[in-house]
């Protein structure tokens, strides 16, 4: 059995470790003990891209925002499922991230954030939520493990009702908010339809073999 070998590691402004590790061709982020995500678990992040896109019907050259870039997968898949007019911005709040990406994960991003379509954003994706008013035909996040912040708190902010009103006025009418989860959160879906959203729960597997654990999307729509 190949060892993990630690490659990097940054501490987060709640004072836990994010670590990269990397065993033969295979990559993991890590946070402490838990795994985030790995390299050979894709299915549910690019679920989140198709079923998002999908859900957008023909709108012509849609804007999509992506908050958290982690190993790629969501815009990678969605960069497959776009036209040459769309556009795509990509949130990263974590600087070393970024560099991961370019840097020894270069081989699993597979060259997307060069990508003409492709603006990347090194800061707090609530932010360019926050400052949009009909800007976004739809939003896909994936910044933590779900609706309550595991990596950071503040992450919690996207997820409150308040949060949800301020995705609402971000989108363009008719526009698709996505939430990747860990598990399911009955709690956050009653929060979604409170704030006006029509919303539908979808499982996915973690594995694009249809195997592993069982992931959360909302995909929850503006009138």
């Amino acid at each position: 059995m190949i060892p993990w070998e630690r490659l990097d590691a940054v501490t987060l402004e709640d004072g836990v470790e994010l670590k990269l590790m990397r065993r033969g061709g295979e990559y993991s982020i890590m946070l402490g003990a838990n795994e985030l995500m790995n390299s050979r678990l894709s299915g549910s992040e690019e679920a989140l891209a198709a079923c998002s896109i999908a859900q957008l019907g023909g709108t012509p050259a849609p804007r999509i925002l992506i908050g958290g870039l982690g190993m790629g997968f969501t815009l990678r898949a969605a960069l497959g499922l776009l036209g040459p007019e769309s556009g795509v911005t990509v949130a990263e709040l974590v600087p070393e991230v970024i560099e991961w990406a370019r840097g020894p994960m270069a081989p699993v991003f597979a060259g997307c954030l060069d990508d003409p379509r492709v603006r990347l954003f090194e800061g707090d994706v609530g932010e360019l939520i926050r400052t949009s008013q009909g800007a976004w035909d739809a939003i896909l996040l994936d910044v933590d493990n779900g609706p309550e912040g595991l990596t950071r708190r503040g992450n919690d902010a996207l997820y409150s009702a308040q949060g949800l009103a301020g995705a609402k006025r971000a989108l363009a009418k008719g526009g698709v908010y996505s939430v990747w989860s860990s598990a399911p959160d009955p709690a956050f879906t009653r929060r979604l339809r409170q704030a006006g959203f029509t919303v539908e729960e979808r499982a996915t597997r973690a594995s694009t073999r249809k195997r592993g654990a069982r992931h959360m999307i909302w995909l929850a729509t503006t009138p």
